[in-house]
């Protein structure tokens, strides 16, 4: 099948403009996948993505991912990323991760509006970006990094206390004005705007034995 890649238990299908899963992709994959990534692509849904019941790592970077975004459940994945999405709600989305993905320690949203960061805000700053994560860590408590960076025991403490507090406010940006942003400020701030599979590793920090 052309664009895709196998190499043992890790599956890539990057770039291929697909909007949803293909389901021979399933079919042909599904069984022994341990790491799935679809970067790249226009994916509006992740329908399909049940037949991979055996991930760990999950890399869903550069699609069009919304509020909307469901995922079967995945008892093994301790690893997600969705950059450069269009998630907004991030409360729905940490109560639907914590419901799906109970192993879940390796998150990152940067490039979404869910993210509050300069990367979707000229507005937002370092406290915004802080409250984010303490309320992500209130919602996730297992997390061992987010956003390529570690967890910090202060963190994980304040987010006890304070993270019911921390709910973070949806900016009010339109998805035009991040995209023209972005383009000029990602490559400075993250590596994210030209951000090819392998270059996105660094948000997939290798896992603490």
């Amino acid at each position: 099948m052309a664009g895709l890649v196998v190499s043992g238990t890790q599956v890539s299908y990057i770039g291929q403009d697909c909007r949803e899963i293909p389901e021979h992709l399933g079919r042909d994959c599904g069984h022994f996948a341990k790491r799935l990534d679809l970067s790249f692509n226009l994916l509006r849904s992740l329908e399909g993505l049940s037949a991979f019941r055996s991930l760990e790592e999950l890399i869903l970077d550069n699609n069009q991912l919304g509020d909307d975004l469901v995922l079967p459940g995945l008892p093994s994945l301790h690893t997600l990323t969705l950059n450069k999405n269009r998630i907004t709600d991030l409360e729905y989305l940490l109560d639907h991760l914590a419901e799906v993905t109970p192993a879940l320690e390796y998150l990152s949203l940067l490039g979404n509006v869910a993210c509050p960061n300069e990367l979707v805000s000229l507005e937002k700053d370092e406290e915004d970006y802080k409250r984010y994560r303490c309320f992500v860590l209130y919602k996730l408590p297992n997390l061992k990094f987010l956003d390529a960076r570690k967890v910090t025991r202060q963190e994980r403490e304040e987010a006890l206390v304070r993270g019911a507090f921390m709910k973070v406010v949806k900016p009010k940006v339109s998805w035009g004005s991040v995209a023209m942003f972005t383009m000029g400020k990602t490559q400075k701030a993250t590596g994210l705007s030209e951000m090819t599979s392998s270059e996105a590793k660094f948000c997939i920090p290798s896992p603490i034995s």
